[in-house]
């Protein structure tokens, strides 16, 4: 059977079957429950993961100590502190469970290492990242000019999968409302 991240990483560009071994000895595969810190803000982000299972988030406390979700990674996508990681300076949010998560992760290191041993490599998962960043940018954008009740049914639309599977309070965060307000438009909606 072949490995989630192989196939993955295959979506995107060849991978010879003689360099599957030599990718997954560079991974590590841990398991985090809901709430937990994967990684931690004021570091340099070194951490390179790949989700298995489950839906990672990147988010921060705000001036005020608030709880801020900036995004939710799912499964079979990269997830790092992409500025931290490419530039090696200290990364401003955390990555954290959104839900249980399974994921491959390794370090930066390694992955350089990797990158030097099987060149095409680092054009495939840069490629990857780049496709990444730009849904990204897509469904942040999808959400400007729409009041509270116009986001949630956009969130719903665009990211059932995390809708169904990550608290109301991380959604309520992510679309920039108050819990209450969300309760009350889901009531609504019903």
């Amino acid at each position: 059977m072949e490995n989630t991240l192989i196939t993955y990483l295959k979506s995107f560009g060849p991978v010879p079957e003689t360099d599957y071994q030599l990718i997954l000895d560079a991974f590590e595969m841990k398991s985090y429950q809901e709430g937990e810190v994967l990684f931690e803000s004021g570091r340099i982000c070194n951490d390179f993961y790949f989700i298995n299972k489950g839906i990672l988030m990147i988010a921060a406390n705000n001036e005020l100590g608030n709880h801020v979700t900036h995004y939710f990674l799912k499964e079979h996508h990269f997830c790092t502190v992409l500025f931290s990681y490419v530039n090696q300076v200290r990364a401003e949010v955390n990555i954290e469970a959104a839900c249980d998560v399974e994921v491959m992760q390794t370090k930066r290191i390694k992955l350089l290492q990797l990158y030097d041993k099987l060149p095409y490599l680092r054009d495939l998962v840069e490629q990857i990242l780049q496709q990444n960043l730009m849904e990204k940018i897509q469904n942040n954008n999808a959400y400007q000019g729409h009041d509270s009740t116009a986001r949630y049914k956009l969130f719903l639309a665009l990211q059932p999968e995390v809708a169904a599977r990550v608290s109301l309070g991380n959604i309520a965060s992510y679309l920039r409302i108050t819990q209450q307000s969300l309760s009350r438009i889901r009531k609504n909606m019903h």
